[in-house]
């Protein structure tokens, strides 16, 4: 306990001779996070933003004939006892007449003098997250048609294709990109670190003369990079925070409440903590790098 004490009190020495060098450190984790975690509140709320598009996958049966109200509970009871489905809308010929003409518009003036018995009744069958998508659809339709007798089935396949591939474009993107802003972010903070070792080189190599172990010389520097990477982190949560409300919670609101969804969010306390774990590791890895360069293990 007493060497982890002492370790400390020379890395917060350290970091006060080299006031400048160490602002830099700092400042550069805080930079290449606060990009992190810009693109990550993106990610985020389009994220969001695809759940609440996957709530409009359903399955709509359409019936030959208007059931009578036994026929109709028992069909409803045979469609939940499905363990996909999570919920079951019966629409009759007037509602569904209703909404057609709601979405015609200013041309609802067409459908005058025609009578509701044109449209079929219908079930809305809405499925639990877990199958909603392709696999999922096409599960539940089979057995929609061979075990409760449902033939007429519309699910919009081409518009769940397209989804499918969206929210996988955007997984493969978002994976892709946060990890080369990772590495850029490991090897901008390492040289940063590297130039304060530099400094100190000549210190380095006199500890080394007259004995002292690598793990002995190295550690307060890797607590220093720690130290550096884990302020670096704080302000790039607050930093990040400011950006979000001054300039990205307009503009994806704005997208948000086209689509119909709820509002932004920011990142949520896990991701904030990783965020922070990040910028210990960037200082942790950033400097254990830098010192294989100045000390021999």
């Amino acid at each position: 306990m007493e060497r982890l004490i002492y370790f400390i009190r020379r890395a917060l020495r350290n970091m006060r001779q080299c006031p400048f060098l160490c602002s830099v450190a700092i400042g550069t984790a805080a930079v290449a996070l606060t990009i992190i975690a810009f693109f990550a509140i993106v990610v985020l709320n389009v994220q969001l933003l695809t759940e609440h598009w996957s709530r409009q996958v359903e399955i709509v049966a359409y019936l030959d004939a208007v059931p009578d109200a036994k026929s109709l509970q028992g069909l409803q009871a045979k469609i939940l006892a499905l363990p996909e489905v999570e919920s079951v809308d019966y629409v009759t010929r007037e509602e569904a007449f209703s909404q057609f003409r709601k979405r015609l518009g200013n041309d609802a003036d067409l459908l005058n003098g025609v009578d509701a018995d044109i449209l079929p009744a219908s079930m809305e069958i809405a499925l639990k997250p877990p199958f909603r998508n392709q696999a999922g659809v096409d599960g539940v339709v089979s057995r929609l048609q061979k075990e409760v007798g449902l033939k007429d089935l519309k699910f919009g396949r081409e518009w769940l294709e397209k989804f499918e591939s969206f929210v996988a474009l955007l997984k493969l993107g978002g994976a892709v990109i946060g990890g080369f802003l990772l590495f850029a972010a490991l090897f901008i903070v390492s040289n940063t670190i590297r130039l304060t070792q530099y400094a100190r080189r000549d210190e380095l190599e006199v500890m080394g003369l007259v004995g002292a172990t690598s793990m002995f010389i190295k550690t307060p520097f890797l607590i220093e990079g720690a130290i550096q990477g884990a302020l670096g982190g704080i302000i790039a949560i607050v930093g990040s925070f400011a950006l979000f409300r001054l300039f990205l919670h307009e503009g994806l609101s704005s997208l948000l409440l086209a689509s119909g969804s709820g509002a932004i969010v920011f990142l949520p306390l896990s991701f904030q903590g990783l965020l922070l774990a990040a910028g210990v590791f960037l200082g942790l890895f950033g400097s254990l790098m830098s010192l294989r360069k100045l000390v021999r293990i």
